[in-house]
């Protein structure tokens, strides 16, 4: 009986430890590192933000793909490391929400940080991705189309936890694409507005 109460108690620990790491790594604010490599202080740049598409636009489109992988890497990650370990669909949801947490609102730059797109592409590969895989076709349809990247996340953020649903993966593992297509929907605020008064800027590859 105690060594068994000891067991659950340790597993408890890691999961706890295992869902700090991931909220820790996702806050890595990979863009600004990157750009502040080339001399570039990517806050003061732009959109202000962190994330790959104003790296991409204002330090170049190489910086811009790597703020992307690593982004990515970031939601990913913890989330494989959550499923080999073979933790409950509970946990690896949470893990994979603390991770995308990490980039939003970042330790390391005042609970500031970008809008999640990428890190949570990279958990949701992870845990759903049938339901990424048409979220990337929506979103490619709706850039194809009108050009704005804000427009294209939005619309796939909306779209992946219906297809989540769809493709029959655990409740929890909707439930936290729903959380996190709400706060990626939010985080795009100022987008939308400048969407509804036209003045949002294109994408150009």
């Amino acid at each position: 009986m105690r060594g068994c109460f000891i067991r659950h108690l340790e597993n408890a620990l890691n999961q706890i430890l295992l869902l700090i790491g991931a909220y820790l790594l996702g806050s890595v604010p990979t863009g600004l590192l990157l750009a502040r490599g080339m001399g570039i202080n990517i806050r003061e740049c732009g959109s202000g933000n962190i994330g790959a598409t104003n790296v991409y636009r204002t330090a170049g489109k190489k910086l811009g793909i790597m703020t992307l992988i690593g982004d990515c890497l970031k939601g990913l990650i913890p989330v494989l490391i959550a499923q080999a370990l073979g933790l409950a669909p509970i946990w690896v949801a949470a893990i994979g929400l603390a991770a995308f947490l990490g980039h939003v609102y970042t330790i390391f730059l005042g609970f500031k940080g970008g809008k999640g797109v990428a890190t949570a592409l990279g958990v949701l590969l992870g845990t759903a991705p049938l339901a990424v895989l048409f979220g990337i076709v929506v979103f490619a349809l709706v850039l194809y189309k009108w050009r704005y990247v804000s427009l294209a996340s939005i619309s796939a953020a909306a779209c992946i936890p219906v297809f989540a649903l769809a493709t029959c993966v655990p409740r929890e593992t909707a439930i936290m694409a729903l959380l996190i297509a709400v706060i990626v929907i939010l985080k795009h605020h100022e987008n939308i507005a400048r969407l509804r008064a036209g003045t949002e800027s294109k994408f150009k590859a």
